[in-house]
């Protein structure tokens, strides 16, 4: 009954933590909003110098004119309308030093926005990691070999575990 309870435990403890690793991603992925509709993102928001990113941005009901967006991460873009979004993309030099970097929008009647831009500064590796020789991925049924070895070993043991359980019993009687 205690082990029971321990698994239990666990499980809830699980699942809190599932739970609460999902609404930092649902808040995180949100984008930052000033006012009713004014917002500004960028996909991705954490990147690499050298990589080109997205900007989306709304300026409430005034989304049929171009906006400027600044940030030290890349200069100045103009977002033009698209599909009922101002929409842009721009490349961040590749010697960006990394940081934080807010993204600030200016819309033409004067409302603003502001969001972080992450510049990353990760070494791109040589060569792949030594990850083995690939013995498990070539082949053909080399994967369902595997799958089918473990089915077994998980039958044999469970076969084992009940005769164990009916010898026991009938030695007491």
């Amino acid at each position: 009954m205690q082990g029971l309870r321990t698994i239990n435990r666990a499980f809830s403890a699980a699942l809190t933590l599932v739970g609460l690793v999902g609404a930092f991603v649902l808040m995180s992925g949100a984008p930052a909003r000033a006012g009713d509709n004014t917002f500004v993102e960028v996909t991705p928001n954490s990147t690499q110098a050298g990589s080109r990113v997205h900007i989306r941005a709304s300026c409430d009901t005034d989304n049929n004119r171009q906006a400027n967006v600044h940030s030290d991460a890349f200069g100045h873009v103009v977002l033009k309308p698209d599909k009922g979004d101002l929409t842009g993309d721009v490349t961040i030099p590749g010697n960006k030093e990394p940081g934080d970097y807010p993204v600030d929008l200016r819309c033409q009647d004067g409302k603003t926005a502001s969001t972080m831009l992450t510049v990353l500064n990760m070494a791109s590796p040589s060569k792949g990691p030594a990850t083995g020789g690939g013995g498990t991925a070539g082949g053909r049924g080399t994967g369902s070999l595997l799958v089918l070895g473990g089915v077994a070993l998980v039958a044999t043991a469970v076969a084992l575990g009940m005769a164990g359980g009916r010898r026991r019993t009938g030695a007491g009687s």
